[in-house]
């Protein structure tokens, strides 16, 4: 069910439902409709009423087939009055009587509901099964009615076609539209059956040969067996995959039988003219027969003059049947056509030159083509080509250095390393070596290992001290400012940035001394004197990177940035979204994906928005698990997104969740195991009442802090707010809040961690005094925590009788908990209650404020639907689409998608 956790679960909805309802499941061969269905069925108790019926290719001549194989599936049809199954049967009996007669075995075999009515492959119905599902609609009861189709195989005149519209104008009918498996559902797909997670180019290779079709997947992993699964990129396709996709050739004549042949060898995506130079034909007839071979379903149109094949197995079948001299020769026509007309498609001009065996030509494409697509962002296809060049020329000093940078951009750290590490093996001069140095003290960042970073930066240090003011000097002193700025080193990042502003300056470098200036600004900003100048430094390097087009130093710029601009949480998230645009525009994959969803988690935080951070980490998660290329293993977010859920008071899924960080656990992951790891651990003890484990964790978190000195803002807050609800004593937690040593947070953070400890010691008047300071600087500590410190002064004040000044306080706490959830919502539920206060105001609107339609259309919203992709589910314009997302908007007085998105999940949970 990898990839279908949404389209259950509204099916799971719609069958607890108290009325009738209707689904209709559109999806491709393999896509997964029917696999949907059961898991459906197999969730329900095993009183409940089923009914599901097959149609078959053979089934249009045989009447009402469908519901009679639905008869046969149910474990109650035993006691039918056979009259009754003879009064569908009966052909000399009128059709309205024989659908009378259906329509009564349906109600009686569905009854008491709620139940689930399933007609499968309507496509495949015959006319009377179709009519008699549409009668269905209109019985009363709960009851779940199901229809599954291929959208593709329905023509105008299939009497399903005639249904659906009818059906949309009668009913509220919930459109489930299964799409492909993305990639990152592909890699978990691949990690649920091999039991780990696949390296980023097994699940991408995988991913492209079977267009995330789950069906092809599995089956290509039925015929690996117990091999290593990065072996399957290569292997043949099984015989029953092969010879399935081989029959949608059998009525093609010679003539598109040759254009396939020639398409399946130019690639992927093909280009119009491309194909006609290959071919020969002219225009018209190309034409001809390529809307023929669109409308049979073989191809599809996927761009301007842009063609590829449905199913990309189908081109891997052509490919293996041809003979090798074949391909060379539509290879080399290829070629002679791309070179003729100096195409700049490098990576296409590569893959026919390789394919044609020119190999001097392929390294050519390759050396121009990796700075053109490192210059568009794309790294991924730029290391691509790095590798195809060094499988000719292995030790080339530009192919390695490209390929390495390229992979780092790409996320790819394995792939980096081992490229950098050849890189600087290969180097002829100090300069060349230095240059590799540079990647590899970032590396070892990336990989979670300062102590690797600080080793080559040492080296590179004594690789340049003989070199004179040279380039690769310059671009050497800001990699080893920002190793130095990594590690919180801030008098010595400020000083190597400074030399490499000077040289970069004196040599007319730009991208050095704007890489010494970000260096410098996110620096300064890790301690309070110097906030307002780094804030001033970074503004100015982004705006500067910006007009220079030095994408990445803009993106790691505003990374840094965003959030410490003067402003709200709209001016943040715009800015965020400035660095996302650098960071794509840059290719670097760690910023524009996993960086920009934690911010926007990091900005709903901020906002006391609790539902709407889980739900961008929750789609950010979606994107990135299952693949291995994160500094962090396979859940980049997973320390983050644990503390949420444990906020939230969702404990199964923060013990799930953690116990997934602990078991990816390495060398590359020292820190967060050291510190943030047990610290979770910790927290999820005491909040199970384990009271005994969260004094062994908590031995290993103060050991840790005291090892790594590293503590978080709020993690002395969280922690003594746990062992305090487990019943610890507070001189266990006091070292806890002696650990804070952060120089911008120290003041609030410790006078909110001593006003706790403070209050369980049972000194009210000096917790009061700590409470009222923490909370008096609003703009230091986050809502959720500013609402617990009010909190903590109204139980000071309710203690000392001052009610209604503890009143005052909770009423303080109430907005800045109002999106809040779990147990700070508690105490201040407990707090209300014994002050006599009733609950506030809810914000916003309820279900009842949205049509059915409306509700429909915030669920896919939910889901990050697109206004285009909403009207293609719900077979409704682009336009309609937008006014119901603008209507939703109005109604529950929200602001944007992802808040409608936090407020379904909010639906879902209560």
């Amino acid at each position: 069910m990898v990839g279908r956790d949404d389209e259950l679960r509204r099916l799971r909805r719609l069958v607890d439902a108290s009325e009738p309802s209707v689904a209709m499941l559109g999806g491709e061969p393999g896509i997964g409709k029917s696999r949907l269905v059961q898991e459906l069925i197999a969730g329900l108790p095993d009183t409940a009423p089923v009914l599901d019926g097959q149609a078959d290719p053979g089934t249009l001549s045989r009447p009402f087939e469908v519901l009679l194989d639905a008869i046969d599936s149910s474990n109650r049809s035993a006691a039918l009055d056979p009259e009754l199954l003879r009064g569908v049967t009966d052909a000399s009996r009128s059709m309205i009587d024989r659908i009378q007669a259906g329509l009564e075995i349906v109600r009686l075999l569905t009854t008491p509901g709620p139940s689930i009515v399933v007609f499968e492959d309507l496509h495949w119905a015959d006319s009377e099964s179709v009519a008699l599902f549409e009668r269905i609609a209109e019985l009363d009861g709960g009851r779940l009615l199901i229809g599954t189709y291929r959208p593709d195989e329905i023509t105008r005149r299939h009497p399903l076609a005639d249904l659906l519209t009818r059906l949309e104008r009668r009913y509220t009918v919930n459109n489930v539209r299964l799409e492909r498996l993305t990639l990152a559902d592909t890699s978990t797909f691949l990690k649920a059956a091999t039991g780990r997670p696949p390296t980023y180019r097994t699940a991408l290779s995988l991913h492209n040969r079977t267009g995330g079709n789950p069906f092809f997947l599995e089956e290509l992993l039925k015929s690996n067996g117990d091999a290593d699964l990065d072996t399957l990129c290569d292997r043949p396709l099984p015989w029953n995959v092969a010879e399935a996709l081989r029959r949608q050739l059998d009525d093609l004549d010679a003539g598109e039988q040759r254009i396939v042949e020639a398409a399946a060898v130019l690639g992927r995506k093909v280009p119009f003219d491309l194909l006609a130079a290959v071919t020969g034909h002219d225009e018209n007839e190309l034409i001809d027969a390529l809307r023929d071979l669109v409308r049979r379903g073989l191809m599809v149109e996927t761009g301007e003059d842009e063609f590829s094949f449905r199913h990309a197995l189908t081109r891997e079948a052509l490919v293996d049947e041809m003979l090798g001299r074949q391909r060379r020769r539509l290879h080399e026509l290829a070629l002679e056509t791309l070179l003729s007309t100096g195409s700049r498609d490098y990576a296409l001009v590569a893959h026919h030159a390789k394919g044609a065996g020119r190999y001097l030509d392929m390294v050519e494409a390759a050396r121009r083509g990796l700075h053109v697509y490192m210059g568009m962002g794309s790294p991924y296809q730029a290391l691509q080509l790095a590798e195809m060049g060094l499988d000719e020329l292995p030790d080339d000093v530009e192919l390695l250095a490209c390929g390495a940078r390229a992979a780092w951009l790409a996320g790819l750290l394995d792939d980096a390393q081992e490229l950098g590490r050849r890189w600087r093996a290969a180097a002829g001069t100090r300069e060349e070596r230095a240059d590799a140095l540079r990647l590899l003290v970032r590396l070892g960042w990336e990989i979670g290992s300062s102590g690797t970073m600080q080793e080559r930066a040492a080296e590179l240090r004594a690789e340049i001290e003989p070199l004179g003011d040279v380039p690769a000097k310059a671009y050497a002193y800001a990699a080893i400012a920002q190793s130095y700025m990594l590690t919180d080193d801030t008098e010595r990042a400020v000083a190597w940035a400074d030399k490499a502003i000077a040289l970069g300056e004196q040599l007319d470098l730009p991208g050095v001394w704007l890489a010494g200036k970000v260096e410098k600004g996110s620096a300064l900003v890790n301690f309070v004197a110097g906030v307002d100048e780094g804030v001033k430094v970074l503004n100015e390097a982004a705006q500067q990177a910006e007009q220079a087009g030095e994408w990445l130093l803009a993106a790691r710029a505003m990374n840094n940035l965003y959030n410490l601009l003067p402003g709200g949480p709209a001016d943040w998230a715009a800015a965020l979204e400035r660095m996302r645009s650098f960071a794509e525009k840059a290719g670097f994959e760690s910023l524009a994906v996993a960086s920009y969803f934690q911010g926007r988690a990091r900005l709903a935080v901020q906002q006391g928005n609790l539902a709407a951070a889980l739900a961008e980490l929750e789609s950010a998660r979606r994107r990135d698990r299952g693949l291995l290329r994160t500094r962090n293993g396979s859940d980049y977010h997973g320390v983050f997104f644990t503390g949420l859920l444990l906020e939230a008071g969702d404990l199964d899924k923060a013990d799930t969740v953690l116990r997934g960080l602990i078991e990816q656990s390495s060398d590359a992951y020292t820190m967060l195991t050291q510190t943030s790891v047990p610290g979770l651990q910790f927290h999820l003890a005491c909040r199970q009442g384990r009271v005994e484990q969260a004094r062994e964790h908590l031995r290993t978190v103060l050991d840790a802090v005291r090892v790594t000195g590293v503590t978080g803002r709020d993690f002395a807050h969280d922690l003594i707010s746990a062992g305090l609800a487990a019943g610890l004593d507070v001189d266990e937690l006091r070292p806890i809040a002696a650990a804070i040593d952060d120089p911008f947070f120290d003041d609030v953070w410790r006078w909110l961690a001593d006003g706790q400890i403070a209050e369980a010691a049972g000194n009210l008047p000096e917790a009061l005094r700590l409470y009222r300071k923490a909370t008096a600087e609003p703009t230091l500590l986050l809502p959720n925590q500013r609402g617990t410190g009010h909190l903590g002064a109204a139980r000071c004040l309710l203690a000392a009788g001052d009610l209604d000044a503890a009143r005052e306080q909770v009423r303080a706490a109430e907005p800045l908990l109002a999106q809040w959830s779990g147990w700070r919502v508690a105490e201040l539920n407990a707090l209300r209650g014994r002050l006599g206060l009733g609950a506030p105001a809810a914000a916003g609107a309820g279900d009842e404020a949205l049509t059915p339609r409306e509700r429909e259309v915030a669920t896919l919203l939910a889901e990050g639907l697109t206004n285009a992709e909403l009207a293609r589910r719900l077979y409704i314009s682009p336009r309609t689409a937008a006014v119901h997302v603008s209507n939703i908007l109005s109604k529950l007085g929200l602001e944007s998608r992802t808040q409608i998105a936090a407020w379904v999940k909010a639906r879902a949970q209560s």
